[in-house]
């Protein structure tokens, strides 16, 4: 139970291979093809190939899987982004005998999937702005077409999140474009096209209450104010 497989690449893979040394732990980093000579390969202890080319080498479940089995790992940890937030992600790892670092594949079902985390806080009488999804063009439409005169809509990911697969819609004729671009950009980096609209609220604050829990304990980091982004990033 000393080595951790790192289901990342770049600074976060290399943030979390610091993480594991610090720990004690030994660290496998996975790498696409066009990232063998990349920084983070030689950050961890050692690494793993895996079959392809760009972001879809480290959204192929079953070849991670595969890999991280193959390194040795007693468990997974996914960073953020890619499959950081898919439940079968995490239900492939346990079945595989690891374990996955981060929530409980319950959880990553009902919180990655935003349109079942809209529905969860609405059942539990938490104010949410308007919204529907997943949509087509004709239902985003119909949803912007529903809005007060001047109010702009958001388009988001369903899975996923980063301010990847968002796009400001402000004009109806700018509908078509915005969808396609925002599900082109979700299905790169999520492996998921899904996409669902909200109004837009450009007066938010953006507001975090980081919690953290090692399966039998659960506490929090507090609050962190997140407003100032560039492109939906802090």
């Amino acid at each position: 139970m000393d080595t951790l497989f790192i289901a990342n690449r770049g600074e976060i893979a290399i943030r979390i291979a610091r993480a594991a040394a610090e720990a004690g732990l030994r660290s496998v980093a996975a790498y696409s093809e066009d990232d063998a000579a990349s920084l983070h390969v030689t950050s961890a202890d050692a690494a793993a190939a895996l079959p392809g080319r760009g972001p879809r080498a480290y959204l192929d479940i079953d070849a991670v899987v595969a890999a991280a089995k193959g390194s040795g790992a007693w468990g997974v940890h996914p960073g953020y982004g890619f499959l950081s937030e898919n439940a079968a992600f995490a239900e492939a790892v346990e079945a595989a005998g690891m374990v996955f670092v981060g929530p409980s594949a319950d959880a990553l079902r009902r919180f990655g999937d935003k349109v079942l985390a809209r529905q969860l806080a609405q059942s539990c009488q938490v104010p949410v702005p308007l919204g529907a999804g997943p949509v087509d063009a004709a239902s985003a439409r119909a949803f912007f077409d529903a809005l007060p005169a001047g109010q702009a809509m958001l388009i988001k990911a369903v899975s996923g999140g980063g301010g990847r697969g968002m796009r400001v819609v402000r004009r109806a004729d700018e509908i078509e474009d915005a969808l396609a671009r925002a599900a082109s950009e979700a299905k790169s980096a999520f492996g998921d096209a899904a996409v669902y609209v909200e109004e837009y609220l450009p007066g938010a604050r953006h507001v975090e209450v980081q919690v953290i829990g090692d399966g039998t304990a659960v506490s929090h980091l507090w609050e962190r104010e997140c407003s100032l982004q560039r492109r939906h990033q802090k």
